[in-house]
Order: structure tokens, then sequence, then C-alpha cells
């Protein structure tokens, strides 16, 4: 197994521009492929996710061209993907998975989605229920409720209410949203139960809104898609940097000093993960934001504050603050963390296992976890990363407190940061 091992920080500080949001881009690229017109994205992230979306959308028939380094001109196929007969391999993206299920299901072709094996045990049968009630024709290739998928012509029935649950993962709900404005026929979707990850969904309305189609929704309970209403390319679309991948540099600067900005998202920000910054400075850290920027500093004490925080709206950058909790004056706990469970990896029992080896105490809990920190970090521990790109950017913090640590398998990181490590060395020493 490739390694990387880290030497012992004692400070961050510097700037930091962030790679574009996976969340915007594959949105944008299915959005892109599915208006009428010709869609100039900019700043798209180069990862392994986005790299399947586009590979899925060329290979079902839509034109793509690269203009730049990271700007791509897609053409729309605003009546159905040109292929109608495609095997489609998508790794563990489930951003490109979950929304083109949905295309694929509406979109009147023999379709099959596979991945990686990780992917074929992260659930989907919520959002096939959901498919179903429209009548589309959906089989599991293995286990009930996983893929692979098998997605046959159907005979769709749009319109009514479309029912989904919200308690597993919003990509369910951003994939119905995302894929019946092709139908033209005005539908409802109810959500059953909490809806989780919230500011997700938002990412996903306000980006159909720019594609043309507004999205009227009820609380988070209820969401009426119009008829009649297809998407139209906006012309040109940029691409936010990634507001989660800016948790690792905005808590490297808490922790290790600081300041440490990052550029690419601030006060304007579409993503919710922003929300981290807040949760950083409720801990001690002292922040700043703008237009497009935010900075963190250690706090004037020098010691970060334990925290007990529910983290529904953003489980993505909680997972920063675990390790953070490394760093704070007492026991901190982390509630409503669930989705955790069924991302690339099993994350609460892999957090809990890793956070142990550098000398935490560590309650695990269906959906929480109590993480004491020890006296002193326990050096050259060897942190498995479970082809987990947010295990290894996480853990690269812990250098921060003056102890060498391995990293095993640094380049799952090219999930949504391939030059993450690099970029890390840059802003701290």
């Amino acid at each position: 197994m490739e390694f990387l091992d880290l030497l012992p920080l004692q400070t961050a500080r510097g700037s930091v521009r962030l790679p574009g949001s996976k969340s915007i881009s594959n949105r944008t690229l299915l959005l892109a492929a599915l208006a009428e017109g010709t869609t100039d994205i900019r700043d798209l992230l180069a990862s392994d996710d986005t790299d399947r979306m586009l590979e899925a959308l060329k290979q079902l028939g839509v034109v793509i061209e690269k203009t730049a380094e990271r700007d791509y001109r897609v053409t729309g196929a605003p009546r159905g993907f040109p292929n109608k007969d495609a095997d489609l391999f998508l790794g563990n993206a489930g951003t490109a998975f979950r929304p083109l299920t949905a295309a694929l299901a509406l979109a009147g072709g023999h379709y099959k989605l596979s991945g990686v094996p990780r992917m074929h045990e992260r659930p989907i049968g919520d959002l096939v229920d959901g498919l179903r009630q429209l009548g589309a024709d959906i089989t599991y290739l293995s286990n009930e409720g996983f893929p692979p998928l098998d997605i046959k012509p159907a005979q769709i029935r749009a319109g009514g209410v479309v029912r989904v649950k919200g308690n597993v993962s919003s990509q369910f709900l951003t994939a119905l949203l995302m894929a019946l404005p092709t139908t033209g026929v005005e539908t409802t979707v109810e959500v059953i139960g909490e809806l989780i990850s919230k500011p997700y969904i938002e990412i996903t309305l306000r980006l159909m809104a720019q594609f043309g189609v507004t999205v009227v929704h009820e609380g988070w309970r209820r969401f009426i898609i119009p008829g009649g209403k297809r998407y139209v390319s906006p012309g040109t679309v940029f691409v936010e940097g990634d507001a989660s991948s800016a948790s690792y540099f905005l808590a490297a600067g808490a922790i290790g000093g600081g300041p440490v900005r990052v550029e690419g998202v601030g006060l304007n920000s579409i993503q919710g993960d922003v929300a981290f910054a807040h949760s950083l400075e409720t801990i001690g850290a002292q922040v700043a934001m703008g237009e497009n920027w935010i900075e963190a500093k250690a706090p004037e004490s020098g010691k970060l504050r334990a925290f007990d925080m529910d983290f529904n709206h953003i489980p993505d950058a909680a997972m920063t603050l675990a390790v953070a909790a490394l760093f704070c004056d007492g026991p901190s706990r982390l509630t409503n963390i669930g989705s955790w469970r069924v991302k690339e990896t099993d994350r609460i029992t892999a957090m809990a296992t890793e956070l142990r080896k550098v000398g935490a105490s560590v309650e695990e809990g269906e959906d929480w976890l109590r993480i004491t920190p020890p006296a002193q970090l326990t050096p050259n521990a060897a942190i498995d990363t479970y082809d987990d790109h947010r295990m290894a950017m996480c853990f690269s913090l812990i250098a921060l407190g003056g102890v060498p640590v391995r990293i095993n398998d640094p380049k799952c990181t090219a999930k949504t940061f391939p030059e993450y490590f690099d970029v890390f060395a840059s802003v701290t020493k």
C-alpha cells in the first residue's frame, strides 16, 4: 500500500485557492446536458467524480468539448439522450450515480449502471421506490435496494405526487428534482421523515433556477416542479470553490495559529458547508469572511473549546471537526451524523477507529461520536483511509499536533482534490 509520512508541524499560515465544488460541478454538468442550448462551464472540478460524470454523459451521446484546463462546453440534448442503450460505470461517485439513475429512468432507454464494490453497498432503494411510483422499470442486478441497476424503457406516468424518504441521503431528492422537469408535467415530491443535508437541496434548487426551472417548496416537506418548463442554458456558469474542501484549511488555521485564507467561497456562496466557518467560530476560532473568501486563525486563548453540536446540515464538513476535537479543551460530541454510515465508507466506525490510534478516547453511537482528546497525541500513527478522500484529508491535521503521522493510500484524495497534500504543505511548516 502506498503511504505518505507527514512530519511534525507547528504552524499553518497562508492562502489557498480552492478547487471547484463537486456538488456544483456534477449537478451543473447534468443540467447542461438536459438543457436547450450550449453551456460554457468555467472552473469545473478536476477529480475522479467529475470524470465519471463526463464519461457517462459522453457515452450517452452528449457533445462535450474541453475548452481550457478546467472549462468545458456542453451542447444540451433537451429531447433526450441520443444513445438509448449504454452500460455506465460510475465508480464511487454518488453525485453522478443518483441523479443519472433518475434522469435515465425517465429517458426511455435501456441502461445499466454500476460502480466500485463500495458503491454497490450504498443504498439506493428509496430513490428507486420513488421512480417506480412514476412507472419506471428498474431492476436490481445483485442485492435488493443496492446498485448495480438495470433500467429499461417504461411508460412514465408523470404528474401527481411522488414520495421519497429524506433521512438516508439528500441525493435521492436531488435526483428526483433534477429529472422531473424532463417530463414537462407538474409533479409534487413529498419528503417522508426528516430531510437531512438541507443545504445540498438548496444548491440543487438554485442551480435548477439558473437553468430556468423554479421549484416551489413548502418548508422542506413538499416540492412542486412546474409543468411546461424545460431547462434552458444560462450561457456561462462559474463553479464555486468547494466549501467542504475549505474546512481542512480553515481548521488548520484554527489549530496551527493562522491566519489561513481560502479563496473561492464566502458570503455569497450557495453551499451550506460554509457554515463550517461558523462552527469553528463557536468553538473559539477567530473567523473573518468576505464575498469570495474566508479566513480562520487560532483563538486568542490558544485553545479551542469543546463542543456538543448537531451536524445534520453539514455532515461532510463535520468530519473535520471530529479531528479538530483532538485540539479542544475537553470531550466533544457530534450528533445527527447517521448519514456517515452510508458514505464512501462507514465514516462513524472509521473515524472512531482512527482517532483511537492517535490516543483519543472515543464512544460511538448509531448517529453520534463522543471524542475525548488525549493529553498527548500518539506519534507515528498509521492512518487507514478506507478509500475515502475525506478521511485522508481530515487526518492530515494530526501533524499540526507536533507529531509525525502516516496517511495510507493518500491518492484516494483524487475523488475530489488530487493536489490536496501539495496544497496543504504550502500553508504548513
